[in-house]
């Protein structure tokens, strides 16, 4: 009976304290002492919304409107040659009225005889019967224009073409050369040496209306690194 009232009086009391716990007012905050002329900080979500400052928007940089320099091109050129002249005044004065219209003037005097004529031939041959045999072999080979001379300082020699220019001969020799023929291109006369301007100029450049002011002989187009 003794052991029964003291359990009931036990969960009175524990009834009374859980009451007790749940119904006290809440504890008062201890107010800490702020500095004087300092500002409390304040969280976030302590501040009204009204007073938030809004957020700043970060503008966008423009696209930039200057393209991208480009590289120079260089200007394009043709290089011609004007002559030939006969002597060195003559040359002079083409040279001033060429002036204006060009880039670059180069002087240009070739050796005697290197403007004329050029030949091709095959070296003398010890006999006729030597040179008529090779002559059956170059024309085997496919190559035409070629003539045995029987007579003077050139008998038993092939003549193999006559040209108007270093370059044309020297073509027709490379390609006799090749199939196996010895031959050789050589300047004709030797007459006095002529003056050539070489000359570079604009993509627009009028080479008919220069050589008549230059008053030109001939003209011949160039190749430009040549007047590197």
């Amino acid at each position: 009976m003794f052991a029964r009232a003291l359990i009931v009086l036990l969960l009175v009391l524990n009834f009374g304290v859980a009451a007790w716990w749940s119904l006290r007012p809440a504890p008062v905050p201890v107010a800490v002492a702020q500095p004087e002329g300092v500002a409390r900080l304040q969280l976030l979500g302590e501040v009204p919304a009204a007073a938030r400052p809004a957020p700043v928007a970060t503008a966008e940089a423009p696209p930039s409107s200057t393209a991208p320099a480009r590289p120079e091109v260089a200007a394009a050129v043709q290089c011609v040659s004007f002559g030939p002249y006969p002597d060195a005044a003559t040359a002079a004065a083409a040279r001033v009225r060429l002036q204006p219209l060009v880039q670059r003037i180069v002087v240009r005097t070739p050796a005697a005889g290197t403007d004329g004529a050029w030949r091709v031939y095959l070296p003398r041959l010890p006999t006729a019967e030597a040179a008529q045999a090779m002559a059956q072999r170059i024309a085997a080979a496919g190559f035409g224009d070629y003539l045995v001379l029987r007579e003077g300082a050139d008998a038993n020699t092939i003549a193999l073409g006559r040209y108007s220019s270093e370059s044309g001969a020297r073509r027709r020799a490379a390609t006799l050369v090749a199939a196996g023929f010895p031959a050789r291109a050589e300047a004709l006369g030797h007459g006095p040496a002529a003056i050539w301007l070489d000359v570079a100029a604009a993509a627009g450049f009028d080479a008919v209306h220069a050589q008549a002011l230059a008053a030109a002989p001939g003209r011949r187009p160039l190749d430009c690194a040549r007047l590197r």
